[in-house]
């Protein structure tokens, strides 16, 4: 009897603790026995449904419950063992309460094949999906302005120009820039930039169909394609609605007034290129050319303008002339661990004065750099040196760090770029642990499995992979899961905006929690406030980057930071 009483007590336990962690589990749950002919709801059946199911006649109120597009999917899913299947999962979404909910169906046969026990989940993915919807959103468009992202436009632009080989047409391409934005930033603010930003592709969206494809190519910049331009969408037509549009001022919230000009440059495929980076740098070439005749204008495509506006471009003389230690010098940014603010490396930042004294900034020079190779040489530099400079700190202060250095697509193309890389460190003594390489989005697009399987080599050394600039380009999401990286960089775009912006907190939410459960670490870089600083420690960032904590410093002033975190020790 004491036996009995024993297993019923166990018994009356089990059933607790499974009835527990059924009703915990946000689901509910049909089970049915073929032998018995027995049907039972489990757990949060009420959550979904405002009926009951006893038998299996009652299966037609799911049918009635859902929206008519998913009655079929689900009357077949429910009776997987006709066609003699073990398990199905598909997605429904319920008319009334909305919910997008995930249904899972388990068949246990016996020996002989016979079904025995069918259980039914139904999961409610509602939250997820959104977050999908997000990401996805996010993947191809600008989140400032709703028009196609700088990558996705590059993307769609390529096509039309397959397609107009094809249909032997042509593609035109403008290059739209405001005229001193500037003056609206500085004297305004950038809310009221980004303002006259969002009113403008606002405009610009009513524009495209699918023959013109329109993006927010980057702060004050819009890149127009049109396929076949003629009638309605010539180039002249929209030029002329851009400009009529814009002889009313944008009208902020705040009540100002704002009235801007633009200065457009127009190329077109296939006369002035052959390819869509291609077409995009003539546009923009012929647009400062605009520029220079006074602004408030358009211009277009000319082979002798495109001569002259190349010889002035005097800064790929300059490249090639430079003297490396004369002309370069490194700044380092200090990244913090967010929740105990402990100093966790530094990212190497090149710094450029020319003969003449003048800062050119790595935004304008790299780009270039990229285009005529000399990013070959500098990059080697800036190695050399940074881990030069880093292997002195560890020696001299022994303070456990990560050096963080930004490589371009043209380094990491190079046959010897492993190798070279690997006898640097190994020549200053330095692990590869210590090292992070920053890539970019845009080194992925031309030719990601080349570029993700030196990646991956790289990787299996114990250097770490870092993603920069993440979900400002279409890249992000279709290759993310495939990528041999450790950590992710939210860009700065996102974080200047999140606390007022309620599109960029959830987006910011979603890639935080989606990279977590990837295994990533996330770096939030741009934060240049307490509130920013405190809004992604509470959503558990890992790391920080920004002018909060530290900006960019010479190695003299990172050796003075490090002598002071050494003295608390």
């Amino acid at each position: 009897m004491e036996l009995l009483a024993a297993e019923n007590q166990r018994l009356r336990e089990d059933e607790k603790m499974f009835r527990l962690l059924c009703e915990t589990s946000n689901s509910a749950f049909i089970y049915y026995n073929y032998k018995e002919d027995r049907l039972r709801t489990i757990a949060n059946w009420d959550y979904f449904f405002d009926f009951s199911v006893t038998d299996m006649k009652d299966f037609s109120k799911l049918y009635d419950r859902v929206e008519e597009q998913y009655a079929i999917l689900l009357r077949e899913g429910l009776f997987i063992e006709n066609q003699n299947r073990d398990q199905e999962s598909f997605e429904i979404r319920l008319k009334e309460k909305g919910l997008c909910v995930e249904v899972e169906v388990n068949i246990v046969y016996d020996v002989n094949r016979k079904p025995t026990d069918k259980i039914i989940r139904f999961k409610d993915v509602t939250r997820v999906n959104a977050q999908k919807d997000e990401l996805t959103y996010m993947a191809y468009y600008d989140i400032m302005t709703g028009l196609y992202n700088r990558n996705c436009f590059v993307r769609i632009l390529g096509e039309l120009l397959r397609k107009a080989d094809q249909e032997k047409r042509t593609v035109a391409v403008m290059f739209v820039d405001f005229d001193d934005f500037r003056r609206v930033n500085d004297g305004m603010g950038i809310i009221a930039g980004d303002e006259v930003l969002q009113l403008f592709g606002q405009y610009l969206i009513g524009l495209m169909s699918d023959q013109v494809i329109i993006s927010h190519f980057s702060t004050d910049i819009y890149c127009v394609a049109i396929y076949d331009p003629c009638g309605a969408r010539s180039v002249e037509t929209i030029y002329r609605v851009i400009r009529e549009r814009l002889k009313t001022p944008f009208r902020l919230m705040d009540g100002q007034e704002v009235t801007m000009t633009v200065s457009v440059g127009v190329c077109e495929y296939p006369e002035a290129a052959s390819g869509a980076l291609e077409l995009i740098n003539c546009a923009e070439i012929v647009m400062f050319q605009a520029k220079r005749q006074g602004k408030d204008t358009i211009q277009y495509f000319d082979g002798a303008i495109l001569e002259d506006f190349l010889q002035t471009v005097t800064i790929q003389t300059k490249l090639r002339e430079v003297v490396f230690e004369q002309n370069f010098t490194m700044y380092y940014q200090p990244q913090y661990y967010t929740e105990s603010e402990r100093l966790r490396g530094v990212e190497a930042l090149i710094r450029w004065k020319d003969d003449t004294g003048d800062s050119i900034s790595p935004a304008v020079f790299i780009p270039i750099a990229e285009k005529n190779g000399t990013i070959v040489p500098i990059g080697n530099w800036v190695i050399e040196k940074s881990v030069q400079t880093y292997a002195r700190w560890r020696d001299a202060y022994q303070y456990p760090m990560i050096l963080s250095l930004n490589i371009s697509a043209v380094q990491c193309k190079q046959k010897d770029f492993i190798e070279s890389f690997l006898h640097i460190i190994e020549k200053y003594h330095v692990a590869a642990q210590e090292i992070e390489l920053e890539i970019t989005e845009t080194i992925l697009i031309e030719d990601f499995g080349y570029i993700s399987g030196r990646l991956a080599e790289l990787r299996e050394t114990g250097v770490k992979i870092s993603l920069d600039d993440f979900g400002t380009g279409f890249s992000s999401l279709s290759y993310l899961k495939g990528l041999p990286i450790d950590t992710l960089k939210i860009d700065k775009t996102f974080v200047d905006t999140m606390l007022t912006d309620d599109n960029t907190k959830i987006i910011i939410e979603s890639i935080i929690y989606m990279v977590k459960r990837l295994g990533y670490e996330t770096i939030a870089e741009g934060v240049e406030t307490q509130e920013q600083f405190q809004y992604l420690r509470d959503l558990s960032c890992d790391i920080i980057q920004g002018y909060y904590l530290a900006r960019p410093m010479p190695a003299e002033k990172i050796e003075e930071l490090l002598t002071e975190l050494m003295a608390r020790v």
